[in-house]
């Protein structure tokens, strides 16, 4: 998927999981039952999404049957493409598929000058990662539930991560889809924060 995204109609998002009550305890998420926790994600969403904008979901969206998720999806202001996420392979039946977009396993794509890996997993190793090149590529990713409230399992394997590399899920973005131009003032902050950690191990 080596499309040209404008860069002031894009967002990115992950880990909603939606309808999925063991989501509250497992992550922290402060709301005091599923269905609260569903109306507030949707109404974040949609408090910066306008419906021609388009959202890369990257996975993990809900739990529940077809009724549930096209309520939900319904309810959601813009174009909604969708990285499939290790909980989404069980519902990715063809009328499911058919409620967003456009569903794949994952993406590379084009905002701006930049080019974006699109994974619901954060990468190892990826193209033109070294942040010290300036035409360095970002890859965007979900699944590790980082974030002030959470205490994922994987959240260990992130001093891995390039600085080049940024977590989209919700626990790590008040439950709110992050636009484009926010995700590079992030990861400028976490490039130069890394070049700054590297300055003070060669003095």
């Amino acid at each position: 998927m080596l499309i040209q995204y404008p860069e002031n109609r894009i967002y990115f998002t992950s880990d909603t999981h939606f309808g999925h009550k063991k989501i509250l305890g497992f992550c922290h998420r402060p709301f005091n039952s599923i269905e609260e926790h569903d109306s507030a994600l949707i109404n974040n969403w949609n408090s910066v999404v306008s419906p021609n904008d388009t959202v890369f979901h990257l996975g993990d969206f809900g739990f529940g049957g077809i009724g549930f998720l096209r309520n939900i999806i319904d309810q959601l202001n813009g174009n909604i493409i969708l990285i499939i996420g290790n909980h989404d392979w069980r519902n990715m039946v063809k009328p499911i598929r058919d409620l967003f977009t456009e569903c794949v396993s994952q993406a590379r794509i084009t905002v701006g000058d930049r080019t974006v890996y699109l994974n619901h997993f954060p990468y190892l190793c990826f193209e033109r990662q070294n942040p010290y090149n300036t035409n360095y590529a970002i890859q965007l990713f979900g699944h590790v539930h980082s974030g002030p409230l959470s205490e994922g399992s994987d959240i260990e394997r992130l001093q891995y991560c390039f600085p080049t590399q940024y977590d989209v899920g919700v626990d790590n973005n008040n439950f709110t889809p992050i636009s484009w131009r926010q995700i590079q003032k992030n990861i400028e902050v976490q490039i130069s924060t890394f070049k700054a950690h590297k300055i003070l191990e060669n003095q």
